[in-house]
């Protein structure tokens, strides 16, 4: 039975989820925990690294992309202090992807005709912009947006700039209890995003993936480089829990956390 979901988005960031919500949301869910790890973004309403919420353990973290050389992959950085450099780096990114939403909306309604509802804001994403296609009158879902238009390789895809491998790492394990990869068989070459492991803490083990997933290869990075696993929904909606740890694997990572301020 899922206890902690360790992978949720909010609307700090791309989720439909108030993070005022998330206790109640982890409570119809059946959950003990969650961490909070919103893209590139630093939770404003978190001022410990890990608080208990109505009942809720609630991790401050962070999943933050870096260029690894042959791909991109997310880090997922748990138990955040935060420090000046990391604040300063969110910032720049910040800027950055709002800039490329502009570029990505501009481009979308000059080949739909149609004018988007997109509000330019801090966290702004891919996802938003292709939930205001959605509500459109382009006649055109959210899925078929990503796979047509604004997706990876796509007519108005813009790439985004980001921090390397190393200098991510390095940030993030100057504020985390622990670092690890998200969703290592989502990338296009899995093998070489599983090799990065051997410079991190953990490495997310469940994940609803939607394909057929060899989480063999992923137990094997675990052995070999004494990882943590980590396991969460990855939830951009209002529904949690969809996966994540049992009691057993959640307290394995607990130990690595600090002790949750009461608030």
């Amino acid at each position: 039975m899922v206890r902690a979901d360790l992978h949720v988005h909010t609307t700090v960031s791309d989720g439909e989820l108030d993070p005022e919500a998330v206790p109640a949301a982890a409570r119809q869910a059946g959950l003990d925990a969650v961490a909070i790890t919103d893209h590139d973004r630093l939770q404003p309403d978190l001022d410990d690294p890990v608080v208990r919420r109505d009942g809720l353990m609630v991790v401050h973290g962070i999943e933050l992309r870096v260029d690894a050389g042959s791909q991109r992959v997310d880090l997922l950085g748990y138990g955040l202090e935060p420090t000046a450099d990391l604040e300063a780096a969110c910032e720049r990114i910040q800027r950055d992807r709002i800039e490329r939403a502009r570029t990505i909306v501009e481009c979308v309604e000059d080949r739909l005709g149609a004018a988007l509802g997109v509000d330019f804001h801090p966290g702004v994403g891919r996802p938003h912009v292709a939930r205001a296609i959605a509500e459109s009158d382009a006649d055109l879902g959210y899925q078929e947006a990503f796979e047509t238009l604004i997706g990876d390789d796509d007519p108005c895809f813009v790439a985004r700039e980001i921090p390397d491998f190393e200098t991510g790492r390095r940030l993030l394990e100057e504020a985390a209890a622990f670092v690890g990869l998200a969703h290592p068989l989502r990338y296009r070459d899995p093998d070489h995003a599983l090799e990065l492991t051997a410079e991190l803490d953990a490495v997310e083990l469940a994940y609803p993936y939607d394909h057929d997933a060899d989480l063999g290869r992923v137990r094997r990075a675990i052995d070999r480089h004494g990882l943590l696993a980590t396991g969460g929904s990855d939830a951009h909606g209002r529904r949690l829990g969809i996966t994540g740890l049992d009691a057993e694997a959640f307290e394995r990572v607990r130990k690595r956390l600090p002790h949750p301020a009461v608030e």
